[in-house]
C-alpha cells in the first residue's frame, strides 16, 4: 500500500568522504605496542625451552655413546691382556707353529756381534 508521502529516491553518496578515526588508530597502536613485546617475549621463551630440550636430548645421546665406548674399550683391554699373556703366546707357538725354546748355541749375544 503506497502512501502519498513516501517517494523512493536513490541515495546519492558521491559527496560522502570517509574520514579516518584518529581515536581508533591510537587504540590500535596501543594494542599493538602492548601485545607485540608480550608476543616476542613468549616466542623467545618458547625458543629457549625448545633449545634446552634439544640440547638435553643431544647430551643424553652423547652420554649413552660414551658409556658404550667405555664398555667397548674395557672389553678390548681385557682381550689385549688375554692375547698378550706370555704363557699363552708360548703355548700357541709350540702347539700351532711347532716352535720350541732356542738352544744356547742358537742364541747370539750382543757383545759377540760387535767387532
Amino acid at each position: 500500500m503506497p502512501s502519498a508521502y513516501s517517494v523512493r529516491r536513490p541515495v546519492v553518496n558521491a559527496y560522502l568522504v570517509r574520514e579516518r578515526d584518529r581515536r581508533r588508530a591510537r587504540e590500535l597502536a596501543w594494542v599493538v605496542a602492548t601485545v607485540l613485546p608480550l608476543g616476542l617475549g613468549l616466542a623467545g621463551y618458547t625458543w629457549l625451552q625448545l633449545e634446552t630440550l634439544r640440547v638435553a636430548y643431544r647430551t643424553e645421546a652423547l652420554e649413552r655413546e660414551a658409556h658404550h665406548l667405555a664398555q667397548v674399550e674395557r672389553q678390548l683391554r681385557l682381550e689385549a691382556a688375554y692375547l698378550s699373556n706370555p704363557e699363552r703366546v708360548a703355548e700357541r707357538a709350540r702347539a700351532e707353529l711347532g716352535l720350541d725354546e732356542p738352544r744356547i748355541d742358537q742364541v747370539l749375544f750382543l757383545e759377540e756381534t760387535r767387532p
